[in-house]
C-alpha cells in the first residue's frame, strides 16, 4: 500500500528530483544536439586513464618500497639473530691447519708427505704463479677488488640460475669459501650462509688479499685425498707446486668446482674439459694471451701414472707408526729425517719388480722383499712388496715366513761358541730325532765333512746334529742375541728354520756378522724437527753392545764366504768380499738369500701372499740374482773392504768331531776381542762400533 502524500510530507520523507541516487535516463536536449559540455567527454576519459595508470604505478612503487623496507628489516633481524649465535668476534681466530709430516731421505730428498692434508703448506712465492691466477680467474674474478662479498658476482649468479632453471652458479667469493672451510659445516642453510658472510667480512678486515688467497690454496680440497696445492701437485703430477705448468695449474683450478667428480684419477676427460674452461677464463681476464692459451690447450697436463707407487712409501708408513712414540701427539708440521738412501731405494725397487716382471709368471712368484741395513742399524733401503699402490701390506716388517736354511747360521754360531771351528768334522748322514727324520735337499749325503763345507752346501743333517748337541735352547738364545725377535718354537726342527720371522728381523740378525759382533738398534729415523729448525727428537750415538765374540764372527764369515765362492749362493758373487746364506722352505713356498759386505747387510725374499708354492724356485736362484744386482749397484765406486776375519787359530784335529760332537765342545768363549772396524770414509755413513764393550744377554734384551 502506498503512503498518502500528506503523511509522507508530515514524516519528512518527500524527495525532489535533485535527491535521486540514480540519474534520469531521459536524454537531454543538449546532448542530442551535440553542443554544450557534451563535446569534452572523450578528453576527460583519456585524462582519467592517465591518472589511473600513474596512480597504479605509484601504488606499486609504494608497496615495493614498503616491502623492501620490511625485507631489509627482516634480513637485518636474521643477520642479528644468527650473528648472535656465533661466539664473540674478539675470540675469532684462524684455526691451525692440520699438521703435515714431511718425511725426507738421509740427504734431504722428499720421501713422502703424510697427515690429513697430504702435503705441507707453501707460500704464494713458493708455488707456480699460474696457480693463483687460474684459481682467481675461474673462482672469483673480482677477488682483488671486492670486500669479501661480490654483489655483482652474486647478481650474475642469481640471474644465471633463474634463466637456466638450475643452480649452476653459487656466487661465493674465495673469501667466503675460505670462511666456510675454516669455520663452518657444509650445511646448506640460511644460518650457515649468514655466518659465512659475516666471517668473510671479518677475514677481509683482518688479513690481506695475499694472506687470504694463500690460506685458501693451502687448505682447499682438490680431490683424491689431497688438501692444498702442494699435496695436489704431488698427487696428480708427481712434482711440487713450484714446478706446475700453465696447463697443470688450469687442471688444478678446474677441480675446485667438483673435486671428486672432476678428479683426473677418476675422469681424465672431464678434468681436461674443465681445464680448458679455466684457460679460456684466464685469457678473458687478461692473465694469459691467445698464444699461451693455445699452447696450453694443445699440450694438456699429463697425470702421473699412479699415486704412491714408490716402495719408499713402505718406509713412510713405518715412520708414521714409530713417530708418536718419539715425539708424542703431532700438533704441528714436522720434518722427519730418515736413514733412507733414495738412490739405493730406487735400485732395490727396480730390481725386485724387474725380476718378477721377467720371471714371475714362469716361476709362480708374485711378491718380493728386499731390506738393506748398514752396520749402525740404519735401514738404507726397504721394499715391502711388488707394488705399494696395489697393496700397502708391508711384507718386510709384518709378514712372518719360515726362513728355512737362512736360519742355520745361528745354529752354527752356537756350535762355534762351544768350541767347534770351521774345520771341525761332522758326519753328513741320515739322522733321526724321535719320530722326525729330516733329509738333505737332494737326498744325497757326503759322509764326513767340515762345518765349513756343510754350511756352504746347506746340509740339513749336519744342522740337525749341531742343534741336537748344542741344545735347542742354546740355538734360540743365540738367535735372540743377534737380533731375532719373533717367538721361536722349542723343537729340533728349528735348526732348519721352521719358526717364522720377518725379513727385516732376519736381515738385522746378520748385521753382527758384518760389523764384528755388535748388535745395533735397527732404525728408520735419525731426527725430527719443526720447519723453523727446532729439534724435537734426535737419535743419540750411544754404545752398541757386543753380542758375539769377534773370533766367532771371523769363523762365521770364513764359512759363509764359501757359500758365495763354491756353495749354494754362487750367483750372488759380484767380486767383493762377501758372505751369506740361502734358504728354501718346503715346496719352495719361501726362498731367501741374506748376505753382507763390510758395509751393507741385505736380505731378499720371494714367494706368494697366499703361501702357495713357487715353481721349484730355490734360495740360490731368484734371491741371489736380486741380491747380486742390488749389491753390485750399491757398491759401485766404493773402496773394497774386507769382512771381519779369523786368524785360523784354535783349529781342532780333523778327527776331533765325527758323530760325537759333544767331545769337541769346550768352554764358552765370549770375552771381548777388538773387532775389525768399517773402512775409513765409509760411503754408507756407518758409525764404527765403540771399543769392545762386554754386555750380557740381559743387557741386550733390555736395550742397554
Amino acid at each position: 500500500m502506498g503512503m498518502p502524500d500528506r503523511l509522507r510530507a508530515a514524516a519528512g520523507f518527500s524527495v525532489n528530483h535533485d535527491d535521486r541516487v540514480v540519474p534520469s535516463r531521459r536524454p537531454s536536449k543538449k546532448s542530442k544536439s551535440g553542443g554544450g559540455r557534451g563535446a569534452s567527454k572523450p578528453r576527460r576519459r583519456s585524462s582519467r586513464r592517465s591518472r589511473s595508470l600513474f596512480g597504479a604505478l605509484k601504488r606499486v612503487a609504494y608497496w615495493c618500497l614498503v616491502l623492501g623496507i620490511w625485507a631489509g628489516i627482516a634480513g637485518a633481524g636474521i643477520v642479528l639473530w644468527y650473528g648472535a649465535q656465533m661466539p664473540s668476534m674478539t675470540t675469532w681466530e684462524i684455526p691451525d691447519r692440520p699438521p703435515n709430516v714431511r718425511i725426507v731421505s738421509a740427504d734431504g730428498q722428499l720421501v713422502a708427505n703424510r697427515g690429513m692434508t697430504g702435503g705441507e703448506a707453501v707460500g704464494l712465492h713458493e708455488m707456480s704463479p699460474y696457480i693463483p691466477q687460474a684459481v682467481i680467474a675461474i673462482e672469483d674474478r673480482r677477488f682483488n677488488s671486492h670486500f669479501g662479498i661480490d654483489p655483482i658476482g652474486l647478481a650474475r649468479a642469481m640471474y644465471e640460475n633463474v634463466t637456466t632453471g638450475s643452480i649452476s652458479q653459487g656466487g661465493s667469493t674465495i673469501t667466503q669459501q675460505l670462511a666456510k672451510n675454516l669455520f663452518l659445516k657444509p650445511d646448506r642453510t640460511i644460518e650457515r650462509k649468514v655466518q659465512e658472510v659475516l666471517l668473510a667480512l671479518w677475514l677481509e678486515q683482518k688479513h690481506t688479499k695475499n694472506q687470504i688467497l694463500e690460506m685458501y690454496l693451502n687448505r682447499v680440497y682438490f680431490g683424491s685425498g689431497s688438501y692444498g696445492v702442494e699435496a695436489a701437485s704431488h698427487r696428480y703430477f708427481g712434482k711440487p707446486a713450484s714446478e706446475v705448468t700453465l696447463s697443470e695449474a688450469a687442471l688444478l683450478a678446474g677441480l675446485l668446482k667438483a673435486p671428486s667428480r672432476l678428479s683426473p684419477a677418476r675422469d681424465p676427460k672431464a678434468a681436461e674439459g674443465r681445464a680448458q674452461v679455466v684457460l679460456q677464463a684466464m685469457r678473458d681476464s687478461g692473465m694469459i694471451d691467445d698464444g699461451q692459451m693455445t699452447t696450453a690447450m694443445s699440450a694438456p697436463a699429463t697425470r702421473a701414472a699412479a699415486y704412491w707407487t714408490g716402495a719408499e712409501h713402505y718406509v713412510a708408513d713405518k715412520v708414521m707408526e714409530e713417530l708418536p712414540s718419539l715425539i708424542g701427539e703431532i700438533t704441528g708440521d714436522v720434518i722427519v729425517e730418515t736413514t733412507l738412501d733414495l738412490n739405493l731405494q730406487k735400485v732395490a725397487e727396480g730390481t725386485i719388480r724387474r725380476l718378477i716382471d721377467e720371471k714371475g709368471r714362469e716361476l709362480n712368484v708374485s711378491q718380493g722383499v728386499l731390506v738393506s741395513i748398514d752396520n749402525s742399524g740404519a735401514v738404507r733401503a726397504m721394499v715391502g712388496g711388488y707394488d705399494y699402490a696395489n697393496s700397502q701390506f708391508d711384507r718386510a716388517t709384518e709378514a712372518r715366513r719360515q726362513p728355512g736354511s737362512a736360519f742355520k747360521p745361528f745354529v752354527y754360531m752356537a756350535a762355534l761358541e762351544r768350541g767347534l771351528t770351521p774345520h771341525s768334522i761332522v758326519r753328513d748322514a741320515p739322522v733321526k730325532i724321535g719320530n722326525w727324520t729330516p733329509a738333505n735337499f737332494n737326498g744325497k749325503y757326503h759322509g764326513e765333512v767340515t762345518l765349513a763345507f756343510a754350511l756352504s752346501r746347506s746340509l740339513n743333517s749336519v744342522a740337525v746334529r749341531l742343534a741336537d748337541h748344542v741344545g735347542v735352547k742354546g740355538v734360540i738364545e743365540a738367535a735372540y742375541r743377534v737380533g731375532i725377535e719373533s717367538d721361536l718354537q722349542n723343537n729340533a726342527s728349528i735348526s732348519l728354520g721352521t719358526s717364522e720371522v720377518t725379513p727385516l728381523e732376519l736381515t738385522a740378525a746378520y748385521v753382527p756378522f758384518a760389523n764384528g759382533g755388535y748388535r745395533p738398534f735397527v732404525h728408520f729415523i735419525d731426527k725430527v724437527s719443526t720447519p723453523d729448525g727446532t729439534v724435537l727428537w734426535q737419535r743419540r750415538s750411544g754404545g752398541i753392545p757386543r753380542v758375539v765374540n769377534a773370533e766367532v764372527i771371523g769363523m762365521m764369515n770364513s764359512m759363509m764366504s764359501d757359500t758365495l765362492e763354491e756353495g749354494t749362493g754362487r750367483k750372488a758373487n759380484f767380486g767383493w768380499p762377501a758372505a751369506g746364506k740361502t734358504g728354501t722352505t718346503q715346496s719352495s713356498r719361501d726362498v731367501w738369500f741374506v748376505g753382507y759386505t763390510a758395509y751393507l747387510t741385505t736380505g731378499v725374499w720371494f714367494g706368494n701372499d697366499d703361501n702357495s708354492p713357487t715353481n721349484k724356485v730355490t734360495g740360490g736362484s731368484l734371491p741371489t740374482l736380486a741380491w747380486h744386482d742390488f749389491m753390485a749397484a750399491a757398491h759401485q765406486g766404493v773402496e773394497v773392504a774386507s769382512l771381519p776375519g779369523w786368524s785360523g787359530a784354535g783349529v781342532l784335529p780333523a778327527t776331533a768331531a765325527h758323530d760325537d760332537i759333544g767331545a769337541a765342545i769346550a768352554a764358552d768363549r765370549t770375552a771381548a776381542i777388538p773387532s775389525a772396524e768399517p773402512a775409513p770414509g765409509d760411503p754408507f755413513g756407518n758409525v764404527p762400533p765403540p771399543p769392545g764393550r762386554v754386555t750380557s744377554i740381559l743387557d741386550v734384551l733390555l736395550g742397554n
